[in-house]
């Protein structure tokens, strides 16, 4: 709606008044159309699937936007889909996959989509996109639940994805449900409910989803190990939340993060404990903080990080 050329040849589009592709016509009715939502009933919300580097989708009328509540993050999600796509072996050589949108993370209120075009017209189920055998498939999406809860951004998950459903989306047949009798199903579900409560719960994952505020890196670098961490921030200074993220089927021993205060670190969730059909492998319930700097931090925690997890950490 926005471009007059979109999807059309040279030749093919008439130029607005100004020369420009941009639909004139369509813009003020997506203005219009959201000032008016909006006026009569705040409390809910307007979402654009748009895939352009259109700017201001979810900005004010007022200040020049086009006055929706929020965007799909569509960079975020190729990005994400591709690199979780890709052998471990080789995930080193696709480090910046996994960072880069952060760079423009807050530009729009962003939801960070795992949408119905996922897992359609022969692309397949979600589960069937990640690289290993069948326990590393169910490890490799639990992280990436894992990443994408712990990430700045509201969550959007297609029915099917939240147990690993192994058939593609067909809207004319139900739910491969039968599959929840099998823990590499079941263990998914379990874990995608965890984490919506966890995210409900913890305002530090949830309160600045769309300001810089709310997240810190911790470090982004480790590309040799596939391994990120960052923080998630609340408005209060208490609310932190430490997300840590191996992508590789190789569990690191005695790994070193900085942490921004010392104490006990409690682990909230691990995507590899076997109630989920992980491995099992983690750290006892949490962890306690040296006073050793690292990573620019004052204090640091050494940790377990189990393979193709993701972990949820909270200081007390």
């Amino acid at each position: 709606m926005l471009y007059l050329d979109y999807a059309r040849k040279e030749g093919e589009w008439i130029p607005n008044i100004y020369g420009g592709r941009e639909n004139l016509d369509a813009i003020s009715f997506l203005k219009r159309l959201n000032e008016v939502v909006y006026g009569a009933h705040p409390d809910v919300q307007t979402m654009a699937e748009e895939s352009t580097a259109w700017p201001m989708v979810s900005r004010p009328t007022h200040v020049g936007g086009l006055g929706f509540g929020m965007k799909w993050k569509m960079g975020w999600m190729h990005d994400t889909l591709d690199y979780m796509s890709t052998d471990p072996v080789f995930k080193k050589y696709h480090h910046d996959q996994l960072t880069f949108s952060i760079w423009y993370a807050f530009t729009e209120n962003y939801i960070l989509p795992l949408s119905h075009d996922e897992v359609v017209h022969g692309k397949g189920a979600l589960i069937g996109k990640m690289p290993g055998d069948e326990w590393q498939r169910s490890a490799n999406l639990r992280a990436m639940f894992g990443y994408m809860y712990g990430s700045p951004g509201k969550k959007l998950l297609f029915m099917g994805d939240e147990f690993a459903q192994w058939k593609e989306w067909a809207h004319d047949e139900s739910l491969e449900w039968h599959g929840l009798e099998y823990i590499s199903h079941y263990g998914v579900q379990k874990w995608v409910r965890d984490l919506n409560h966890l995210y409900r719960n913890e305002r530090a994952l949830h309160e600045l989803d769309f300001s810089n505020d709310g997240f810190e890196w911790i470090d982004f670098h480790d590309w040799e190990e596939s391994a990120i961490s960052f923080i998630r921030k609340g408005r209060s200074t208490d609310e932190v939340i430490l997300v840590l993220c191996n992508f590789t089927p190789v569990p690191r021993y005695g790994y070193k993060v900085g942490v921004p205060r010392g104490g006990y670190w409690r682990e909230l969730l691990n995507s590899d404990s076997d109630i989920y059909g992980g491995s099992g492998c983690g750290n006892a319930g949490g962890v306690e903080a040296s006073d050793e700097p690292a990573q620019g931090r004052p204090c640091s925690i050494s940790v377990t990080l189990p393979p193709l997890s993701v972990l949820f950490f909270k200081s007390s």
